[in-house]
């Protein structure tokens, strides 16, 4: 399976990268000269800290909900996550909202049925992945999940139309969504401690295989129905 099918898609892919990557320093540059509170982490840990519970469950519920209706992207909210809780924290809050979000999706779709989730999903992704998770199984599932970009989050409405448990699919999903989020929150981690250069370049590389998942989603369930069957 080729990466990119012309030089003209690699380089549209490199200069994508590169705009995100500049774009990312521009922000965070930009917020060291116009609101430099931002990176007082231990004032703002102390300041967090006074919600008591009630901070962790906002981004727990954040990041439930971005499974659920996508408001924002999942990885943003782990970023975020590790860099106001820590990485061990933050991965702890992150993976329990990705684990909620999948959970009620999964069981939403498994209560209301195919209707719904036609409703929900757009058609395409409906043509494309409808079976898909009771053709690869278990094995397929976890790589599917394993790598960024791909469209994880409707898996988890499809899921809940096949005959699996609810356990056995939270297990595949906690295994397989675990190293993008724990790459993630340490990168957020990397950036309270002004680790910029090693956070741009962790950032980058869960971007850049987002940008491929994305790009070669197609390629990569054929691949991975091959391979499951």
């Amino acid at each position: 399976m080729r990466v990119f099918s012309s030089r003209a898609d690699l380089r549209r892919g490199v200069v994508g990268l590169a705009l995100l990557l500049i774009a990312f320093v521009a922000a965070y540059l930009g917020a060291r000269q116009y609101a430099p509170f931002i990176f007082d982490v231990q004032a703002l840990r102390e300041w967090i800290s006074q919600f008591g519970v009630f901070a962790p469950l906002v981004f727990v519920f954040i990041q439930a909900l971005q499974v659920v209706v996508a408001p924002v992207p999942g990885q943003i909210v782990a970023l975020v996550a590790g860099y106001l809780f820590g990485p061990v924290a933050g991965t702890v809050y992150s993976l329990t909202g990705v684990l909620l979000g999948s959970a009620v999706a999964f069981s939403l779709a498994k209560r209301f049925g195919r209707p719904m989730v036609e409703r929900l999903l757009h058609e395409d992704v409906m043509t494309r992945f409808d079976g898909f998770v009771d053709r690869v199984g278990i094995p397929g599932l976890l790589a599917f999940v394993l790598i960024p970009g791909l469209p994880d989050d409707a898996i988890c409405f499809l899921s809940g139309l096949t005959t699996w448990r609810l356990r056995t699919f939270l297990a595949v999903i906690i295994v397989g969504r675990l190293p993008a989020y724990v790459i993630t929150v340490y990168a957020g981690g990397e950036l309270a401690n002004g680790q910029v250069i090693s956070a741009v370049a962790l950032i980058g590389a869960v971007v850049l295989f987002s940008v491929i998942g994305y790009q070669k989603q197609d390629a990569i369930r054929e691949l991975i129905q091959q391979v499951g069957s």
